[in-house]
């Protein structure tokens, strides 16, 4: 046994293999070299077209060790999603080598997102002995800028807005070393030969030298500066100074919604907030996400940052000029995106002074091009698993996985507000960054930029669009004009295909969609939906019964007339003589003049809309009567609600399940109890637990006619952490199994994966 043991080791064998994912430009070669020398194998790597190519030799166990190594030791950026292995013939190498690339085409590789600078990188960017001590813009092969500089592919400095930096001597032998962790780190850059910082006032004077002590010393004055960023520029001001804070709020025309907070360090984030170990890991990510987080009971931080809530959201520094901005300076800066409310981020040096004059006393800025704006992304601890609110800057542009592949290469659209697109290629999905409410000139721009953009780094040309079936979508109207075949998909169709997509779920799915607005196919604004189904089709077996919607979009901004259509629909004119403080503050006639508008269907839209009855009982509650961002209604009352959940009230009238589900009763339930007792927490939390409640019991209805057991839960209401909670534990304590969304937000930025999976199923049909 011995000798047979011997025998295997010393016998020489070669492999090849063929690595895909995330393996260029993020330390891959330089990883396969050392594991090579380790294990004392001979061979080759290399980039090509289709990944990493890699043929290494010497003794067969070695041989199997390199393999289990090299995908469990992986660099912190890499991600091999495919690994083929197969023997050939012994060369007879004598060394290991990394070739240089060669591309008989364009990769169909995968590329990095902008990544947070390294624990390596940041030992330097403070140690006073390092040649790069202090330099802003210090990154190597496990860190950096990667898809906001990248203008083409191979992923290559001259691809890339490095390209007019040429590296200095020192630089350069680092670039081309396989053992320094800077081999072929494209952003590679020093002191000497790299980006530069400065400092201008609004006026355009500028000041070279010290120009992060002087943004120190500006912000410490209760100064605004635009701080130019990775994907952007954002805002920032200290964020202890409640008077900056309120000139920024004037300046950015945006009233009260939250902003969002940069810390040094996790213990300055603990001072002001509750930091769970998930949490923690989250913050500490390499994507550096703003984690929305409980505030402490003695938060010490202005009540304007984000009133009326009991969360901030908080990022840690991701840049090295933001950790030289904070470390020893500030326990926390508002770091809010750097435009006037709904506009997309500035990124251009002269677009941030022509845009932004009027709001930031100073600029700090660089000379690194960004190539596109990518704004921070988004996320929260919701049901003890992390919950994408915004996917942006550190995941774009990785890919979703498809359980299979798409016959086409489709480009789908996305929806009206929190836009993103999304490209198909194989089993891949490409969504882009967040590109937000189309409605404004600039984002139907950005819109447009990201698709010609996405599709030329990825190389990948549409051969299909799919697209939202609301006629008057910015972006339904821009497919439409498209020379390409077109699929039209059901909003929230959408929905239910992308949490099964996110899943990798392709068996029919019961889906309690909620959200605030959806077109139907009966031509209502759906947005309270049970629906079963997959992605060739599916069935709506139930809804929130329709209410009016007075004013169309003016009873969004307003939901206290959304709180009158409720009333009225439950208790007729009646309703006019109810002992509730909102009812006493409205003027009789105006009143009259929303039960006039929906009796004569008056531009008053019927409505299915969850989103909508969150925001009428938010008002009828006394909570929030005008909104001034998206949402606040809803948001105030998920604050509002108290920390134990309430017993519900039963909202089944008659026993029905099936087709439109009333709230009347819960409505009653409410009126009643905010009457006598006057008790708005209480009661906010009733409502959550009853509603989910309704929706439960018809889920389960849906099963028993079905025999489906998956419910997928999707739509803008999910970012309520309160109501999913409540939902995730009832329906599981109903032996469901549940799916949530894991890699793409529940609201309208996830909607673009549904997109693609609905219009792949409908081409595929058409081909027979």
């Amino acid at each position: 046994m011995t000798n047979k043991s011997h025998t295997k080791s010393t016998a020489t064998s070669r492999r090849k293999m063929r690595v895909n994912g995330i393996v260029q430009g993020v330390g891959f070669r330089p990883f396969v070299f050392r594991l090579a020398a380790q294990l004392k194998l001979t061979g080759f790597v290399v980039n090509d077209s289709d990944g990493v190519l890699i043929e290494v030799e010497g003794a067969s166990d070695s041989l199997d060790r390199f393999r289990e190594r090299l995908l469990r030791e992986l660099p912190p950026l890499a991600r091999v999603v495919d690994c083929r292995v197969e023997n050939i013939d012994p060369c007879g190498d004598e060394s290991f080598s990394i070739k240089k690339s060669r591309y008989d085409r364009l990769p169909s590789t995968l590329i990095s997102p902008d990544v947070a600078v390294c624990k390596d990188c940041l030992t330097e960017l403070f140690d006073p002995a390092d040649r790069r001590y202090r330099y802003p813009f210090i990154n190597c092969t496990n860190c950096g800028p990667r898809y906001t500089i990248v203008e083409g592919i191979p992923y290559d400095r001259p691809l890339t807005s490095m390209k007019v930096f040429p590296m200095c001597p020192r630089c350069e032998a680092e670039y081309h070393d396989p053992s320094n962790r800077r081999f072929h780190a494209q952003p590679n850059a020093c002191e000497k030969c790299g980006p530069k910082l400065m400092l201008l006032d609004r006026h355009s004077n500028k000041w070279v030298d010290n120009a992060l002590e002087q943004t120190v010393e500006m912000l410490q004055a209760g100064k605004i500066v635009a701080i130019r960023g990775v994907g952007g520029f954002h805002l920032a001001v200290d964020a202890r100074n409640a008077d900056a804070i309120e000139r920024l709020r004037l300046g950015k025309g945006r009233a009260e919604k939250p902003f969002a907070l940069m810390a040094p360090a996790l213990d300055s984030i603990r001072k002001f907030c509750r930091v769970s170990d998930e949490e923690a890991a989250l913050l500490g990510h390499y994507t550096r996400p703003i984690v929305l987080l409980e505030k402490q009971p003695d938060c010490e931080l202005p009540e304007q940052i984000a009133a009326r809530n009991r969360c901030l959201g908080f990022m840690l520094p991701y840049s090295p000029h933001h950790h030289l901005l904070l470390r020893g300076n500030f326990d926390a800066l508002i770091m809010t995106s750097a435009n006037f409310s709904e506009e997309p981020i500035a990124i251009a040096n002269d677009e941030a002074r022509d845009r932004l004059s009027e709001i930031a006393d100073y600029f700090l800025v660089h000379d690194r091009e960004i190539l596109q704006r990518c704004d921070d992304s988004i996320v929260m601890m919701s049901s003890e698993v992390p919950q994408i609110i915004r996917r942006s800057r550190g995941y774009v542009p990785q890919p979703v996985f498809l359980h299979g592949k798409t016959g086409l290469n489709l480009l789908a659209v996305g929806g009206e507000l929190k836009n993103t697109i999304a490209l198909s290629r194989g089993d891949q999905v490409f969504l882009s960054q967040h590109i937000g409410d189309l409605d404004n000139p600039s984002a139907f721009s950005f819109f447009e930029d990201s698709i010609e953009h996405l599709g030329r780094i990825l190389e990948i040309q549409p051969e299909g669009i799919a697209c939202d079936m609301h006629p008057e979508y910015l972006s339904t109207k821009w497919a439409l004009k498209q020379d390409l075949p077109q699929v039209a998909a059901q909003h929230h169709h959408a929905h239910l295909a992308s949490v099964m997509a996110d899943n990798g779920v392709v068996e029919p799915t019961i889906g309690i969609i909620l959200d605030g607005t959806g077109y139907g196919t009966d031509g209502t604004i759906w947005g309270g939906e049970v629906l079963i189904g997959d992605v060739h089709d599916f069935k709506r077996h139930a809804w929130l019964e329709p209410v009016s919607l007075p004013g169309a979009t003016a009873a969004i901004k307003q939901p206290w007339r959304m709180a009158v259509s409720h009333l009225y629909h439950t208790y007729g004119m009646d309703f006019m003589n109810l002992n509730l403080p909102l009812i006493k503050k409205i003027a009789d006639k105006d009143l009259q003049l929303i039960v006039q508008m929906i009796d004569k269907s008056l531009n008053s839209p019927l409505t299915s809309s969850c989103g909508r009855l969150f925001d009428a009982v938010s008002a009828l509650l006394g909570i929030r009567e005008e909104i001034n961002f998206e949402a606040q209604a809803a948001i105030e009352l998920e604050m509002a609600a108290t920390a134990d959940y309430a017993t519900p009230v039963s909202a089944i009238d008659g026993g029905k399940l099936e087709g439109p589900l009333s709230v009347a009763s819960i409505i009653r339930v409410l009126v009643d109890r905010y009457i006598s007792e006057n008790s708005p927490n209480e009661l906010a939390s009733v409502f959550h637990t009853s509603l989910a409640e309704l929706f439960i019991s018809s889920a389960n209805d849906a099963r028993e006619k079905t025999g489906i057991n998956l419910v997928g839960l999707s739509g803008g209401v999910y970012q309520n952490r309160y109501f999913t909670a409540y939902m995730v534990k009832r329906l599981k304590q109903e032996k469901f199994e549940v799916l949530k969304h894991r890699q793409v937000p529940p609201n309208d930025g996830g909607l673009a994966l549904g997109q693609i999976v609905i219009g792949n199923a409908s081409f595929e049909a058409d081909k027979g």
